[in-house]
């Protein structure tokens, strides 16, 4: 029989994901607190990437927005909720946070382009900056400056999903690069759809990973020292995000055509130093 911390624990080890093997050094109820809530932000941006009907996606969503009250409300009804829900208090983990990646992923039902960087962060801020914060709190947050550390980290993390997924966005419809940027490296909208490499889209893609470089700088410079090695599940994330960004700046940004990602092996390794020597 499929319990919810089944459900969750199954659905996290299948995804593949960076953020599931820093989940493995956590002690049992950390690890059972993070694995449901990155389920939860799963189920609910699967919504958006695999419906292909965006009444049905709207739906949905506004589903789970109705599932968030009921499960604080104490009648959780899917197994996700029902997982997480126990560890809510504990890890001071707020509808508002739920409710926020929520409205993030609303955003991509409405919205295909940002028309500016600042534009952009209102986005990365509701499906990132946010999670980054639960996440923490999650870890063992125990500095109120660390709040500011996560969220940038959570950024971060976020702008270099967009350069990884460039390509397949596209195919999707939506292009996370600001068009003032577009527009100031010429580089155009059909170019990227059509999968078109330029020199003009190398130049923008490195202006956009110099970007994700600065946020990674400025989260590591506010993360306090009080709380370094409580946040390591966050580090070794970060560890294995970094090192993606670098392999698509070796790669010269062949983000178009394919998927660029790290092997399970590489990811595994960068795991361990970080676990076991406390460094990238």
């Amino acid at each position: 029989m499929t319990t919810p911390e089944s459900y969750v624990q199954d659905k996290a080890a299948k995804s593949g994901s960076s953020f599931y093997h820093g989940f493995r050094f956590l002690p049992a109820d950390r690890r059972a607190a993070i694995t449901a809530f990155y389920v939860f932000c799963r189920e609910v941006d699967d919504v958006v990437d695999e419906v292909s009907d965006p009444g049905v996606a709207a739906t949905k969503l506004a589903w789970w927005r109705s599932e968030v009250g009921k499960a604080f409300s104490g009648q959780p009804s899917h197994p996700v909720m029902q997982a997480l829900m126990p560890h809510a208090p504990a890890f001071d983990i707020r509808p508002d946070h739920l409710l926020a990646v929520i409205e993030g992923c609303e955003m991509d039902l409405t919205q295909t382009r940002y028309l500016d960087h600042a534009g952009l962060q209102r986005y990365c801020h509701l499906v990132a900056g946010v999670v980054g914060e639960v996440a923490a709190r999650i870890f063992g947050q125990t500095d109120p400056r660390t709040t500011e550390y996560a969220h940038r980290m959570g950024q971060a993390f976020q702008h270099t999903n967009i350069i990884r997924d460039v390509g397949e966005d596209a195919l999707r419809g939506r292009i996370y690069l600001p068009v003032s940027e577009l527009q100031q490296f010429d580089v155009k909208a059909h170019e990227i759809t059509n999968r078109v490499y330029s020199d003009r889209f190398t130049a923008l893609m490195r202006f956009q990973a110099e970007r994700a470089h600065r946020l990674y700088d400025e989260a590591l410079a506010l993360l306090p020292e009080a709380d370094r090695l409580a946040q390591k599940p966050g580090l070794m994330m970060a560890s294995i995000y970094r090192s993606l960004l670098r392999e698509i700046e070796s790669d010269n940004f062949q983000v178009l055509h394919q998927r660029i990602s790290l092997s399970p092996m590489r990811k595994l390794w960068l795991v361990w130093k970080m676990q076991a020597l406390g460094r990238f």
